[in-house]
């Protein structure tokens, strides 16, 4: 019931967090929504930083638990970069649908691998 908890409540501080850091962020860009793009780049760099901790043994399994699923999973978002890559096409600013779509899996995947990679060290 305790892993229940603080996972849930990671999860609200993702959020909260995601939120701010969105707002923050757009703040000074209204051409493109930087803000999710690195929310989901950076969650993707702490969550392969805590599963190359725990693989290395240095974390464990109930950290990965809560700073994995509970803050990485409720900081990072695939349905607000959905919209906001729908809302670029139908814009039909291609470019900045090509960077949002594409340049953010390609930027999550590789800053994913170094968060491992620097985990497992």
């Amino acid at each position: 019931m305790l892993d229940f908890l603080l996972v849930v409540a990671a999860g609200g501080v993702g959020a909260m967090a995601r939120y701010e850091l969105d707002a923050l962020l757009s703040q000074h860009s209204t051409r493109f929504p930087v803000g999710i793009f690195l929310v989901n780049v950076l969650g993707s760099f702490v969550l392969g930083l805590v599963v190359g901790l725990h693989a290395a043994g240095d974390l464990p399994a109930r950290w990965l638990t809560v700073v994995g699923v509970g803050l990485c999973g409720g900081f990072t978002t695939f349905s607000t970069a959905a919209v906001d890559a729908a809302r670029l096409a139908r814009a039909r600013r291609w470019v900045a649908f090509a960077w949002q779509w594409l340049g953010m899996f390609v930027a999550c995947v590789a800053f994913g691998l170094v968060g491992y990679g620097l985990g497992a060290l």
